[in-house]
């Protein structure tokens, strides 16, 4: 069944930017376009506010990028990489997507979660059973989560137009060659 959109449905996006990025890198050999998944995303509805989760890396280049996606309208939320004593590295937001996901719901229709991470399972559950949004995944189908695409209202899968979504020219799939035998 087909989900309801109209001019007057309230709408937040949540990015997980770690996540699309390394989708796009492995697949595409390619930078995302974020405003442009926005854009579509929203479409024709009322964008009460977007946010993109990012982690800040040792060398601090993330400048930039920042500046790109607030230029876009895209509110951004940074945090420190993390790094362990045995000099394992994690940086992840899931959990303050999550919050912040739970607490805006109340003044939100819709939600647009762009991420294939599977771990937003028990979050969409929560927003379309407790507070009565509609939740829409965003993300390149190919390196997302089943069970993540089968719990959303509806998924809009990336893969199916990715030079709109990306950036740096022609998308092009990571393939692998053959190596002749001598």
């Amino acid at each position: 069944m087909p989900i309801i959109k109209h001019a007057n449905q309230r709408v937040g996006v949540f990015i997980d930017s770690a996540n699309l990025y390394h989708s796009a890198k492995n697949l595409y050999r390619r930078k995302v376009n974020f405003g442009n998944i926005v854009k579509d995303g929203v479409g024709d509805r009322k964008l009460i506010r977007a946010f993109s989760y990012a982690i800040t890396t040792e060398g601090g280049g993330e400048a930039d990028f920042f500046e790109a996606l607030e230029k876009q309208g895209i509110e951004t939320r940074s945090k420190d990489l993390q790094i362990f004593a045995g000099g394992s590295k994690k940086g992840d937001w899931d959990v303050g997507i999550s919050v912040d996901a739970i607490r805006l719901s109340p003044k939100l229709d819709t939600i647009i979660l762009v991420s294939g991470d599977g771990d937003f399972v028990p979050l969409i559950e929560y927003l379309q059973l407790h507070a009565g949004c509609q939740v829409e995944v965003m993300t390149f189908g190919k390196s997302a989560s089943a069970k993540l695409i089968e719990s959303a209202d509806e998924f809009f899968d990336l893969d199916k137009n990715p030079r709109k979504y990306l950036l740096g020219g022609p998308a092009r799939k990571q393939t692998t060659r053959k190596v002749p035998k001598k």
